[in-house]
């Protein structure tokens, strides 16, 4: 009876956003069936499930756990392309022997997608940088970044502090703004920090800010706006 009403709980939250929680309920897995299972922890999979891959220590290993995860759940070639939102091929072309590999291949993009994509976005032309200016940079690892829910979507939020740390910076925290009335998603940096400031906005395609104060010129505030708003 426990374990039904556990179940009974996580089919509720498996929400529309969370493909990998919906294939884990499916299964009539728990988190803590599930994490063992993949040789994960619960936490882990959480993360992957809610899509806070910023929580892992690099994208390396947000990209394992992903695989881990996958194939832990036994998500074959089908039915991981619907969760990618892709087009499912006939069934002729699932009876491939890589199906599989495939497989682990099409959830990994589903969940990493949104991460990856912002080496795509277009760069602003107010916030050139040139490449000689860039390579004398301190690396992006070496600049700790706080982004802030600054529209009350924190689905949202949280997928862009991911895109940040696919670009290798630290996200140090992920929390809420002052209000959630910002118009647009921006980049703020503290005195001496506007060359770095002007890389992540590039790198993002979104305006930047100066910061009225702050110490420390290798700490940027990202603060995320509307996901349909201007400058996203």
């Amino acid at each position: 009876m426990e374990h039904a009403r556990t179940l009974e709980v996580a089919a509720r939250s498996a929400t529309d956003e969370s493909p990998l929680a919906r294939a884990r309920v499916h299964r009539r897995l728990t988190v803590d069936e599930a994490a063992r299972r993949a040789d994960l922890s619960a936490d882990e999979v959480q993360w992957l499930e809610e899509g806070r891959l910023y929580r892992f220590p690099s994208p390396d290993r947000a990209l394992l756990a992903t695989v881990l995860y996958a194939t832990a759940l036994r998500i074959e070639h089908r039915e991981a392309l619907e969760l990618a939102g892709l087009p499912v091929p006939s069934l002729r072309f699932i009876a491939n022997p890589w199906r599989r590999l495939a497989a682990v291949g099409a959830i990994g993009l589903a969940v990493l997608a949104g991460v990856l994509a912002v080496a795509l976005a277009q760069s602003s032309p107010k916030q050139h940088v040139s490449a000689a200016a860039a390579s004398a940079l301190p690396a992006p690892w070496t600049i700790k970044v706080v982004v802030l829910n600054g529209s009350g979507d924190i689905v949202y939020t949280r997928s862009v502090a991911s895109r940040v740390q696919a670009l290798s910076y630290r996200v140090t925290h992920v929390g809420r703004a002052s209000s959630f009335n910002y118009p647009q998603t921006q980049v703020y940096y503290p005195p001496g920090a506007e060359a770095i400031g002007v890389r992540l906005a590039k790198q993002l395609g979104v305006p930047v800010q100066p910061l009225p104060g702050g110490r420390d010129p290798r700490r940027l505030v990202l603060i995320v706006g509307p996901q349909r708003g201007p400058g996203n």
